[in-house]
């Protein structure tokens, strides 16, 4: 791909001659020096100063062969990665993700990538928002999937997906046929919501805060199964994305119905990875298969 100047550059250099760099190359010797005198006509001036005994680079030749060679030395680097992600025989994974992605999304994105790259292997861990940020950000993990809007220090957006948290409820519950609720709507009904409401940061909390509504009666749990199951037993309502419960919604089981609180309609999740570590060939096309995934999904309505 590069142009044969950089090899003849790099080769005379090393020779202090044309003629043992053409020998090394096999080329013929007048084919090297036509290359070298058209860059230094090109560039108004001379690389090499010629001797009866050979060659010596001038200042300016110094400083163009310094970049030829990183240039050089870049495209190796790239080649050799581009040959890992070709290959990828193994590696090694480790993903934070909210569970509601854990239980929709990852395993069908699991199943595809493993059968194009059977020897990778994975750690994958649930937590809360603001847990996933974490370990991104300390270098814990490599992929985190999570609420983006806002990031902490050394946290990079590989992509991003509107997620707005909205009501799911059964269709035959009062409230079912709302286009919308407002967060006022929802202190006379039992409130089933996520974990986060324990963390530190809570998006649930930070809406019914701005909105000052008090809701006495919630249920909180870590566990999207059982929250999934009160909600199929008209146990509440659920304050949740979609992407926890699409199968459910997509048969008619459930119905989401956006909550008019900018705090959780503007929502997005993201893939994240560190802003301060290259990802590996293994970790990038993780993110393009997940980002891949999340695209397909209709999540905001």
């Amino acid at each position: 791909m590069h142009d044969k100047f950089l090899t003849y550059l790099d080769e005379v250099a090393r020779q202090g001659s044309f003629r043992k760099a053409a020998a090394i190359l096999n080329v013929a010797s007048s084919s090297v020096n036509r290359k070298i005198i058209t860059v230094e006509e090109s560039l108004g001036t001379r690389i090499f100063d010629r001797h009866a005994d050979g060659v010596e680079l001038t200042e300016a030749g110094a400083v163009l062969l310094e970049h030829c060679r990183k240039t050089m030395f870049d495209y190796q680097k790239i080649l050799s990665r581009i040959e890992d992600i070709s290959e990828l025989r193994s590696g090694h994974i480790h993903i934070s993700t909210l569970d509601s992605v854990a239980h929709s999304v990852l395993p069908k994105v699991l199943d595809q990538f493993s059968q194009s790259h059977p020897d990778i292997r994975y750690t994958i861990q649930t937590a809360q928002p603001e847990e996933v940020m974490m370990g991104v950000a300390d270098g814990e993990v490599n992929i985190g999937i999570s609420f983006c809007n806002d990031l902490l220090p050394g946290v990079r957006v590989h992509s991003e997906k509107a997620t707005p948290i909205g009501a799911i409820l059964r269709p035959d519950h009062p409230m079912a046929e709302r286009d919308a609720l407002d967060l006022a709507d929802l202190p006379m009904f039992q409130v089933v919501r996520s974990f986060d409401g324990r963390a530190r940061q809570s998006l649930f909390n930070d809406a019914i805060d701005g909105a000052d509504v008090e809701l006495p009666t919630q249920l909180i749990t870590n566990s999207l199964p059982l929250a999934r199951s009160l909600i199929l037993s008209n146990h509440g309502i659920g304050i949740y994305s979609k992407i926890g419960f699409l199968e459910e919604i997509e048969r008619g089981e459930l119905r989401y119905i956006t909550v008019l609180s900018p705090v959780l309609k503007d929502l997005k999740i993201g893939i994240l990875t560190s802003s301060r570590h290259h990802p590996t060939p293994a970790t990038h096309l993780m993110c393009r298969s997940l980002a891949k995934a999340l695209k397909a999904l209709r999540l905001d309505s």
